[in-house]
């Protein structure tokens, strides 16, 4: 009988701990999202679907309607959004990152630049940007990286890597390693020299903002792991805010859908095949 007295008061205690860590977490998202602290001052309270922020090394996962709009805020200079984006409605569709360059013709994002995927469509767009600090040529940091410069990678450890991070976040949507393609990230830029050097910008500083709208319903994955190239020695990672509102896709009303040619298309690729879905 005392080892089922021992039992139930060592539940008893995992539970109150958990309880303690949970109310004193600020990794959590905010329910209902229009009460989390950071919520935009410049969107409507009902119209707020989500807000969260993700921990240093940590990594979080989205489903979003077509027309939603995501706003990532780096709050202390040191966040690194890794970002890869799905159809939603066919997983197999999936950023890609050189036809993200190839489109716009830029290589370098930032307001106005369309995420698109290898069939043709915008599947995102940059909607505002205060940092102009990204990168769509680096990736994120991969295991084999995270061991030779911190000793380890694994999701649950001290530095996990970034592909490892968006392997659990695409685990969540059935999706495995062999889904995940190439990530662009936020907030640490890099240039590329004339000699072909990568050249490691670093952020733009605190409080800096990128928002993307959603073209067609998605499946978002965002790792918040250094940048590879970042040269520092130590792990060193700044926490990420995530706010998700209801607002409307492009439309051939706006600047962005006759930028040029070649995005056009694209726009018309993607309202074409959400009408076609009924959406």
């Amino acid at each position: 009988m005392s080892g089922r007295i021992d039992e139930l008061s060592s539940v008893d205690r995992a539970r109150r701990d958990a309880r303690e860590r949970a109310a004193q977490s600020d990794w959590m998202p905010y329910l209902p999202p229009s009460s989390a602290p950071f919520a935009p001052s410049d969107v409507a309270p009902a119209d707020l679907r989500w807000a969260e922020t993700v921990a240093p090394g940590g990594y979080t996962h989205l489903r979003v309607a077509r027309g939603t709009r995501i706003r990532l805020e780096d709050v202390t200079g040191d966040a690194c959004a890794g970002l890869v984006v799905f159809n939603a409605l066919a997983p197999h569709e999936r950023l890609n990152v050189a036809d993200t360059q190839k489109i716009p013709w830029q290589a370098y994002l930032g307001a106005g630049h369309p995420l698109l995927s290898g069939d043709g469509r915008v599947l995102a767009t940059i909607a505002a940007d205060t940092s102009g600090y990204h990168d769509a040529f680096c990736g994120t940091t991969s295991d084999a990286w995270n061991i030779a410069k911190y000793g380890d990678a694994l999701p649950e450890g001290p530095t996990p890597s970034g592909h490892a991070l968006l392997r659990l976040a695409a685990s969540k949507h059935g999706l495995t390693s062999r889904d995940l393609p190439p990530a662009v990230s936020f907030f640490q830029g890099v240039r590329i020299d004339d000699d072909g050097t990568t050249r490691w910008l670093g952020s733009a500083g605190p409080g800096t903002s990128v928002d993307f709208l959603a073209e067609l319903p998605l499946i978002v994955l965002l790792a918040n792991a250094p940048h590879p190239v970042d040269p520092r020695d130590d792990y060193i990672s700044g926490p990420l805010r995530v706010t998700a509102w209801t607002s409307k896709p492009t439309g051939e009303q706006d600047a962005v859908f006759s930028a040029s040619p070649e995005r056009q298309r694209a726009y018309r690729n993607s309202i074409a095949y959400a009408e076609l879905a009924g959406l």
